[in-house]
């Protein structure tokens, strides 16, 4: 369920050393030459003898070569890529992170969120991933209260931590976790009922150049990447066709874009006081809490991560959220602002819901300007065009 850059190496000889008729040896060659041929007159026939035998050595040795290393091996291409291999591979995230939530147009207060720079420090474990830290974002959007929300971003955390498995197989870890993690929210809404209550959950974790997302729910994950959206998750709705045949095969149904007529999530943790949405006794029911893994290598033009719930996402489309948050951290490069100004403008943009947005950049420096590169052809209008356009531009 898991979900080039470098210089090109152009040279002026390339197309010369290619192609063409052999050139005659330059002036000074030819002189080396014709001195070679007098001292040849000179020496006496064994000396002489001996000196051919050995240009005959050499010349087979270098038909030899030629044969075992032709020059197409060692061609532009070859060094261009093996160039980018090193660059990419000497990449190394600087993380910066900052982090915005507002109750936007809602009554009561659902999101919350977690941002840890070293998981493994925050709750005392000594264990490491070839000694690289691992860093822990997550955003959760509750529903039907806060309980769950809130027990989640505590809870899962810590059950990543105490696996046994963490941290040399993440992608398993997280996974069980967040299903103990709802096992264990089960059973304390069995002591207190007044905990029961559902929550999305989306998490990245950075581990050297490593990025995993994990998605339960419709919060999103979108990756800038040399300032091109990439959506690292995917929203978990009805309206989704693999989620849809999922759930109908487990015995559920949708209505009016409703899991069971009841939820407009068909993943998330909690909801055990919703009847025929959680299996029981060790079943499987429709609304799953088994997180969607998207497993990245960072490289050098990935320049931050945008973490937001559904709110965020509602009036903002992945694209433009990356030109956003791009356009304000070139002006000011403050991260924990940038998220303060998109939760802003999807307010102004009137979001009736809660919002709540983590940024987490790779680099120290502020996204690069982009270059755009212009045609090769040049544009022309004819005087016809221009004259209908003036009129069409005056009324």
């Amino acid at each position: 369920m898991c979900v080039q850059d470098a210089e090109e190496m152009e040279g002026p000889d390339t197309e010369k050393k290619s192609s063409g008729p052999p050139k005659s040896w330059p002036l000074h060659c030819e002189f080396l030459d014709s001195q070679i041929g007098n001292w040849e007159d000179c020496v006496d026939e064994k000396s002489k003898s001996d000196w051919q035998s050995s240009s005959a050595t050499g010349a087979s040795n270098q038909s030899i070569l030629r044969n075992s290393f032709p020059i197409e091996s060692i061609s532009e291409e070859t060094i261009s890529s093996e160039k980018k291999k090193n660059v990419e591979s000497n990449f190394v995230p600087k993380l910066r992170s900052g982090d915005w939530s507002d109750i936007g147009g809602r009554t009561y207060m659902e999101d919350t969120h977690i941002c840890i720079d070293d998981l493994a420090e925050r709750f005392g474990c000594s264990k490491l991933l070839d000694g690289e830290a691992v860093s822990f974002f997550g955003v959760f959007d509750g529903h039907g209260g806060k309980g769950a929300s809130h027990f989640v971003r505590d809870c899962l955390p810590r059950v990543i931590v105490e696996d046994a498995d963490f941290p040399l197989e993440l992608e398993k870890v997280v996974v069980r976790s967040f299903r103990e993690t709802d096992t264990a929210f089960a059973q304390s809404c069995a002591v207190e009922s007044g905990l029961s209550s559902g929550t999305t959950a989306l998490t990245a974790m950075i581990f050297g150049r490593s990025l995993l997302v994990a998605n339960a729910g419709d919060c999103r994950a979108v990756l800038s990447r040399g300032g091109i959206a990439i959506e690292m998750s995917r929203d978990h709705r009805p309206c989704c066709k693999m989620e849809r045949k999922r759930i109908e095969s487990l015995g559920g149904f949708v209505i009016d874009e409703y899991l069971n007529g009841q939820l407009g999530v068909t993943r998330a943790l909690g909801d055990w006081h919703l009847e025929g949405m959680k299996g029981k006794g060790g079943g499987t029911g429709p609304l799953s809490s088994e997180p969607e893994l998207n497993l990245t290598t960072l490289v050098k033009e990935d320049e931050f991560l945008i973490i937001g719930s559904d709110g965020i996402w509602d009036v903002f489309s992945s694209q433009n959220a990356v030109d956003f948050a791009r356009r304000r951290l070139q002006e000011h490069n403050d991260v924990k602002l940038c998220c303060k100004q998109i939760v802003e403008e999807a307010m102004r943009r009137e979001a009736d819901d809660n919002l709540t947005v983590v940024i987490v950049s790779f680099h120290l420096e502020p996204p690069p300007q982009l270059v755009v590169q212009r045609s090769k052809f040049r544009r022309c209008i004819s005087a016809e065009g221009l004259q209908n356009l003036k009129c069409l531009l005056e009324g």
